[in-house]
């Protein structure tokens, strides 16, 4: 795995991961692609990038039109924020695992170990942990 896949989130950008990757979802819910949505507001596709990465903040007026041109309310974007979240009493390790599942990596590697019967998600965990060990 990548150092920038494992980078540590900090609380204070927990929300603005949750919101990229709300970002995100949606964009791909209308198969837009991130270049497309970055033209629609004069951006970069690799601002949009670091949007849905949630290592940059989206201003309350940019949320405004990502929300206008995927066609769902501002809100749609904080629905469902865990109160963990809101609270700013999110662990780093909890943080991390949620910047991981928002990434491509993340998210290929949990579509595969969910269609893995039970044992041998269970021997993956300990291939994992010894790896861990070694480190």
């Amino acid at each position: 795995m990548t150092q920038k896949v494992l980078k540590t989130v900090s609380v204070s950008n927990a929300v603005d991961v949750y919101v990229g990757s709300l970002v995100r979802k949606r964009r791909k819910e209308l198969g837009v692609s991130q270049g497309d949505l970055a033209k629609a507001l004069g951006l970069t596709f690799q601002q949009v990038q670091k949007y849905e990465r949630g290592s940059n903040r989206i201003s309350a007026s940019k949320l405004y039109e990502i929300a206008d041109f995927l066609k769902k309310p501002v809100g749609y974007f904080f629905d469902g924020l865990p109160s963990e979240l809101e609270d700013d009493h999110i662990s780093s390790s909890e943080a991390n695992a949620g910047a991981f599942l928002t990434s491509a990596e993340g998210q290929r590697l949990a579509a595969a170990f969910a269609k893995l019967s039970p044992s041998k998600r269970k021997g993956v965990m300990n291939l994992v942990r010894a790896i861990l060990a070694d480190d």
